[in-house]
């Protein structure tokens, strides 16, 4: 991972940016300490986020029946 100033990455950001797009990670600092991260994008569907909680077990993910639909009030 590369650590860059607060000053460098003002000046640079473009390039930090590409470096990102290309998978690599920033890290930047003010007076030495990392105060932010670059890092890629990555996408994540709905099944990535809740896979640790489909594997654990006891858990019940079994659909509910069907229910028929409510009429709607005021809809003649």
């Amino acid at each position: 991972m590369r650590t860059v100033a607060v000053v460098e990455a003002k000046s640079q950001f473009s390039a930090l940016l590409a470096a990102v797009e290309n998978g690599e990670e920033v890290a930047i600092t003010r007076r030495g300490r990392v105060i932010a991260r670059l890092v890629p994008d990555t996408p994540r569907s709905a099944a990535d986020v809740f896979r640790s909680c489909w594997q654990e077990e006891g858990l019940d993910l079994e659909a509910p029946a069907d229910v028929p639909a409510e009429p709607v009030q005021g809809w003649d």
